[in-house]
């Protein structure tokens, strides 16, 4: 890859179990949460006797009887969809250090299993022969939220494993929510296969002293330590000794592994992860991980090598980098559970923007990446909103806009449910989209069919305030209110033709006819309301104003054809004309923009040239940043600086080029 990433994904499960790298180099930081929180690993390499540092920072402290090792020399980080590998040379040797979650979408236990191989591959480069040894921990840091709060642990040996387990003294499980948060109930596991050459260990921080200067592998087990200790100070690793290297290459594997005991609650339901669905224990999956790694890796690079062909055929080799670096982050951003009859619940948290879970208008901008790999993903995000909008607790006649505040999703808290809060023409047109692309993509309207009533009765509230809506939020809120919003008034339009969608796949005639021509005279008099010369206006009456009408794009996908091909064309050329170095703005009111909707608008131009002159400076936006974050979606289109939000599952949305390249029907 050619991009810089703002931040590179290392251990990338769900939105507690998600540890970073924020630099160029993985020696040049400590690895953090996605939150910017450090949470520690680090790996150091003995060649001939002498140590060298290939990831994170062996911390110097006040007893100054060590000194910080050098850093081995990186030549390489390279990601693919599921992997990231760094390269390092350095003494005659080679090292190989890859990073694989492998978050697959059609193997869903796969998908909710919380297991990270960390792999090493070492060979000599100089015709001889090295005596090597490899170091690999991580701190305590992993299972703690604040820095004050103590951690315990044990070691264990299991079949042919060694279990390394460290968590939070006291366990309080789904004790809180929020957004700039960390897990501090469940398990932690560090995992090595039991031999001769791996040695294992519990301990302070000392242990890394004595590696850095050379006295030798301490047996296996832990020091003698405190019962509790700060989590700070506390590290689980690994000895690997893998003694003589000459220029065939050597492997070892280490599996990161966290049992959250329960993952969200459900409406005052305590909901354990998908993966633990048939009962399996953390010790049982840990040991899955190993059998699995030849076959998972191998689907991981399969799946890599036919994204990235299908991205570049869509949009160029740009393109294709960002979804690379999108999707990890994308599926992450979730949590994958079942509510009691089985059904599949793929829960978002609103990262690094309030913390709600299963934010509809968090979704929507997401999906292209889930209905192009498993559509059942999108059920997943739907089900809690219906569920909601059904209960006695929900007031409203439009849908809703979240079930609560990561991890507990009990009931909307955006807003705290005051009406000037609500976003009812936005998540109406949402959730009606999503249930026409996903009754598409499965060729049925079953899923739709469940939660009938409440389409219906969000199809007829867009019918009454769709086209020219009254003064509201919409998804775009850090921008505020506004009346007679044009681009949400699309949305409106596409929700009513979704209705359409979804009752000519029921086989009701009458009713798909009815709504889909109230679509086409909605959209003709959109035309006429949003005109403004050569593009259309940001809100109606405004003349002189623009924004990205993004919502236009599924006209396209849905092939309904509302809209006049002229108004499609016209809005590129204006985006094409307004563009600055990292993008074009979202509207006229300022510089920023949103990089989902950005490539959205993109994705309407009939000619790739185009959308490859559109998507070119989002690419430079997130190579040149000096924001070192997960990808953020909401940046300065003039600064290249972060507005907010970072790690949010909308970077699916960079998918929807490919989406509409390869159809909804396959």
């Amino acid at each position: 890859m050619q991009i810089r990433p703002p931040a590179v994904p290392l251990v990338t499960v769900d939105p507690y179990f998600s540890v970073w790298s924020m630099a160029d180099r993985l020696t040049d930081d400590d690895t953090r949460h996605w939150t910017g929180q450090r949470q520690g690993m680090a790996g150091l390499i003995r060649i001939d006797g002498k140590t060298l540092r290939f990831a994170g920072r062996v911390e110097p402290n006040a007893e100054r009887y060590y000194t910080e090792p050098e850093a081995m020399t990186q030549v390489e980080c390279r990601l693919t969809a599921l992997s990231t590998i760094y390269v390092f040379e350095q003494a005659g040797i080679r090292l190989q250090v890859r990073f694989t979650t492998p978050l697959l979408m059609d193997d869903l236990d796969l998908l909710s299993r919380p297991a990270s191989y960390v792999q090493f591959d070492v060979k000599a480069i100089d015709g001889k022969r090295h005596d090597v040894q490899v170091y690999f921990d991580v701190t305590g840091e992993w299972c703690v939220d604040t820095s004050d709060q103590k951690v315990i642990w044990q070691r264990r040996e299991a079949e042919e494993l060694v279990l390394l387990e460290m968590s939070h003294e006291q366990q309080e499980v789904l004790n809180r929510s929020g957004d700039d948060l960390r897990i501090d109930w469940g398990r932690m596991y560090l995992a090595v296969k039991a031999g001769p050459q791996v040695h294992t260990f519990i301990d302070t921080a000392d242990l890394r002293k004595r590696f850095v200067r050379g006295e030798g592998i301490p047996p296996d087990g832990s020091q003698p330590m405190p019962q509790a200790v700060r989590e700070r100070t506390m590290v689980l690793g690994s000895i690997w000794d893998a003694g003589a290297i000459g220029a065939e290459a050597t492997e070892w594997t280490v599996v990161l592994a966290y049992d959250d005991v329960y993952a969200i609650e459900y409406f005052g339901d305590k909901r354990e992860a998908l993966w633990k669905r048939s009962g399996g224990s953390a010790d049982a999956m840990i040991r899955q991980a190993f059998a699995d790694l030849p076959s998972v890796i191998r689907r991981c690079e399969d799946f890599h090598q036919k994204l990235w062909a299908d991205a570049v055929a869509a949009g160029g080799e740009k393109y294709a980098e960002l979804l690379v670096l999108g999707y990890r982050q994308a599926i992450a951003a979730h949590k994958l559970v079942t509510d009691a009859a089985g059904n599949v619940l793929f829960m978002s948290k609103e990262c690094y923007s309030n913390g709600c879970i299963a934010t509809v208008d968090v979704s929507y901008p997401s999906i292209p990446l889930f209905l192009l790999y498993n559509p059942e993903l999108v059920k997943g995000m739907m089900r809690p909103i219906f569920r909601y909008a059904s209960s006695d607790a929900w007031p409203f006649d439009f849908a809703p806009h979240d079930v609560g505040q990561y991890p507990l999703a009990n009931g909307q808290v955006y807003a705290e449910n005051r009406m000037e809060g609500q976003m009812p023409v936005e998540e109406c047109g949402n959730m009606l989209i999503m249930a026409a692309a996903v009754s598409l993509a499965e060729g049925n309207a079953d899923f739709a069919a469940e939660h009938w009533e409440l389409l219906a009765a969000w199809a007829a509230y867009l019918l009454e305030h769709g086209l020219d809506p009254e003064h509201q939020l919409c998804t775009d809120d850090f921008a505020g209110h506004l009346a007679r919003n044009a681009n949400l008034s699309v949305k409106a339009i596409m929700g009513v033709a979704a209705f359409s969608l979804l009752n000519r796949i029921r086989g009701h005639a009458g009713e798909a006819g009815r709504f889909l021509a109230a679509a086409r005279e909605m959209a003709e008099k959109w035309e006429t309301l949003a005109e403004d010369g050569d593009h259309t206006k940001l809100a109606f009456g405004q003349e002189g104003t623009w924004s990205l009408k993004y919502n236009l794009i599924w006209d396209q996908i849905f092939d309904t054809r509302l809209f006049s091909e002229k108004t499609a064309e016209k809005e590129v050329a204006w985006y094409l004309a307004r563009r600055s170095r990292y993008g074009v703005p979202l509207d006229s009111r300022a510089s920023y923009t949103k990089s989902d909707w950005l490539v959205w608008a993109a994705s309407l131009a009939s000619r790739q040239e185009d959308f490859e002159k559109l998507v070119a400076p989002l690419w430079a936006a997130y190579h040149d940043t000096p924001d070192r974050v997960p990808m953020t979606d909401w940046y300065d289109t003039e600064t290249d600086r972060q507005m907010n939000f970072q790690h949010r599952s909308v970077v699916g949305g960079l998918y929807i080029k490919l989406l509409k390249d390869q159809g909804l029907s396959r």
